[in-house]
């Protein structure tokens, strides 16, 4: 009997803590998916398959043609369309599939929010005051901002936004995280950061902004995240595995 094939879809620090423990395992053959939008991946431990499938019958073809067993869904909390695309297809293949999706960050004592629902949403929410905002929603929507050119921005994000944002003062940082907590609250001050926009995407690895502003007593637009595709879903990569083996006990 050959090992189960796997699909995992990927792009998240989970994701990647999966596939190391996916690598080389001798139950389990598996692909990362990966959707092709940040110019230099980190390598990776499993065979990669990058760019999209051509929505969610594309998606569904693929299953059947490369007889794939399980479908994880380990894609980013706010990549919507993939999510809705991947239930879908296992529905309509019969593949079985779950979601590896990390908790939203929770507010606590102290915090200072504004929570909405969508990045336009965010725009408004900046008010029409001029104010210096720290932009942190990664590359691909960073244009919605352009239509409130009386703030001074600071964006951050892992590949250059391109075009840049069509406003008098923008200032931009490529980095990728972890970001911890006194580098945040050195950026927040040094750039005199009066509001943070971010998505409640959980996880540590960029929640150092979060307590920053926290300390600092600066205002986050929090952008919510939508709610999910009914699929069963874990925490964490352990979780994942688990999970797997249950699914795919080992020959």
């Amino acid at each position: 009997m050959g090992r189960h094939r796997i699909l995992l879809l990927g792009g998240t620090t989970e994701a990647r803590q999966l596939a190391e423990r996916l690598a080389g395992h001798p139950a389990y053959e598996a692909t990362l998916s990966l959707a092709g939008r940040t110019a230099e991946p980190r390598a990776l431990p499993l065979a990669v398959r990058s760019g999209g499938f051509g929505g969610a019958e594309g998606l569904a073809a693929y299953l059947r043609a490369e007889q794939i067993d399980l479908l994880i869904d380990a894609t980013h909390p706010f990549a919507n369309r993939i999510s809705a695309n991947a239930a879908w297809a296992a529905k309509e293949t019969g593949v079985q599939i779950f979601a590896l999706r990390r908790p939203g960050w929770e507010r606590v004592e102290g915090d200072v929010w504004e929570s909405v629902d969508s990045v336009d949403a965010a725009v408004d929410a900046l008010g029409t005051a001029p104010r210096r905002v720290f932009l942190a929603i990664g590359r691909q929507e960073a244009f919605a901002f352009s239509r409130a050119p009386q703030h001074a921005y600071v964006v951050r994000s892992v590949d250059p936004v391109v075009p840049p944002l069509d406003v008098p003062q923008a200032e931009y940082i490529l980095a990728t995280g972890p970001f911890d907590e006194a580098g945040e609250r050195r950026l927040l001050e040094d750039r005199r950061i009066d509001v943070i926009v971010a998505k409640n995407s959980g996880g540590s690895a960029t929640y150092g902004k979060i307590a920053a502003a926290r300390i600092l007593g600066k205002v986050v637009v929090m952008i919510e995240r939508q709610v999910a595709p009914d699929v069963p879903s874990v925490a964490d990569a352990e979780a994942a595995l688990e999970r797997i083996t249950h699914v795919l006990p080992p020959a």
